[in-house]
């Protein structure tokens, strides 16, 4: 459990909560959010693509399934293009003030989902990024982990650029739509990330119960108190 002093030793730590479709990742993002906030401590909470006004608009076009025509090398610039605007407008500067920055997805969904693509290399990605984030990297990344069938599974339909729109979640988005194949290998992308950048990415098992991941979270946030 994270105590009161071990809280206010976060302040000014960024971490991500990432994982494949439909890992219950929002969720605990929400409840440590919560939890951190019930102790005073000032939380900023985003979510990668999007958090400012230019970032919502690259999220529809990213998310739009209408937009399957496009090369896998503009989907991960557009991504890195409202990471940029979010980190300058969002994220920086509540770094400065001492908040804990929360973001569902970020660099590591680049990572998972856009990697290998149109011969995309992981070391092309990471360079892009650098630049988008100017250097900031995450002091901690969650990778909630699931068997593909149970995550797939998991998806509700939630698309839509019109919430208002009869039609209003009917639709899984472009990504969402990808073939179980695709998902398996973005699932294996991920567990790669940890294996090799295991100070600073944790695996959380998403299958448990929702109370017991979010006590697995709250563990492996201690790391970021030592």
């Amino acid at each position: 459990m994270i105590g009161n002093a071990m809280s206010l030793d976060l302040r000014g730590k960024f971490v991500v909560f990432d994982g494949g479709e439909g890992c219950g990742k929002s969720t605990q993002a929400k409840l440590l959010r919560e939890r951190l906030e019930a102790q005073g401590v000032p939380v900023l909470p985003v979510h990668d693509p999007g958090a400012t006004r230019i970032g919502e608009m690259i999220r529809a076009i990213l998310l739009n399934p209408e937009n399957n025509d496009m090369g896998m090398r503009c989907e991960m610039l557009l991504y890195m293009a409202s990471r940029a605007q979010m980190m300058t407008e969002k994220i920086l500067p509540a770094l400065k003030q001492g908040m804990v920055v929360i973001s569902d997805r970020f660099v590591s969904s680049t990572l998972a989902y856009q990697l290998g693509g149109d011969g995309l290399t992981a070391q092309e990605i990471r360079a892009v990024a650098e630049i988008a984030i100017k250097n900031r990297w995450p002091d901690l990344t969650l990778i909630f982990d699931l068997p593909v069938d149970v995550s797939v599974s998991r998806v509700r339909p939630k698309f839509t650029l019109f919430p208002d729109d009869p039609a209003a979640g009917l639709d899984l988005d472009r990504i969402e739509q990808r073939s179980l194949e695709y998902h398996e290998l973005v699932r294996k992308n991920y567990l790669e990330q940890v294996k090799a950048d295991p100070r600073r990415y944790r695996v959380i098992n998403a299958a448990h119960s929702i109370e017991r991941v979010h006590q697995d979270v709250l563990q492996a946030m201690q790391s970021l108190t030592a």
